[in-house]
């Protein structure tokens, strides 16, 4: 894509040339050699970079029920309401103090391990990623405005021009220039 716009804004900047040049007929004395440099503005392009971002956090939790039906808070509030049952009346009465004690027992020792349960608490540390983009610009290359005999043209290089001017050879021009350097002579 990027090829076909540069040989477009290229082949642009030709046709009017070939037009200024062919305007001008026999009256110029000679074909511009060089476009002005009217102004260069840099192409931005922006980079997205993703990257993990981790965070610890405490946080306090129920600690884990592993007697669901509290049956040892259950079997130990009745055996001791037993116990203690037993120790008041005599004869039949003493029997049912013994299972009424057993059972008032069995129904506390359930709800004492119950709210024991609830309130057990446990501090836990926890990580937590997320995904953020970071994002900046970076030039990409640069649009050259630029003007030959008052017919103005634009068109994208890669890196900045450094000079005020664009050399035209055969009608062309020409941005790639490498500059000749003579060999200096051998002693």
């Amino acid at each position: 894509m990027e090829n076909m716009l540069r040989k477009s804004m290229l082949s642009a900047g030709a046709v009017g040339l070939v037009t200024v040049l062919t305007a001008c007929g026999n009256d110029t004395p000679e074909a511009p050699s060089s476009a002005t440099i009217t102004r260069v503005e840099p192409i931005m392009k922006t980079i997205e970079t993703p990257r993990e971002v981790c965070k610890n956090y405490t946080t306090t939790q129920q600690k884990a029920v592993k007697d669901k039906h509290q049956v040892a808070g259950t079997a130990t509030g009745a055996a001791v309401g037993g116990v203690l049952g037993n120790q008041v009346g005599q004869g039949r009465g003493k029997s049912v103090a013994t299972a009424t004690g057993a059972v008032v027992g069995g129904l506390l020792g359930n709800k004492a391990q119950e709210n024991y349960q609830v309130n057990n608490r446990e501090t836990v540390v926890r990580t937590q990623c997320d995904t953020v983009v970071d994002r900046s610009e970076k030039v990409d290359g640069y649009l050259v405005h630029y003007d030959i005999g008052g017919q103005q043209g634009s068109l994208r290089m890669d890196q900045a021009p450094t000079g005020t001017s664009i050399p035209i050879v055969n009608g062309q021009l020409v941005l790639n220039a490498v500059p000749i350097t003579t060999p200096s002579p051998t002693p």
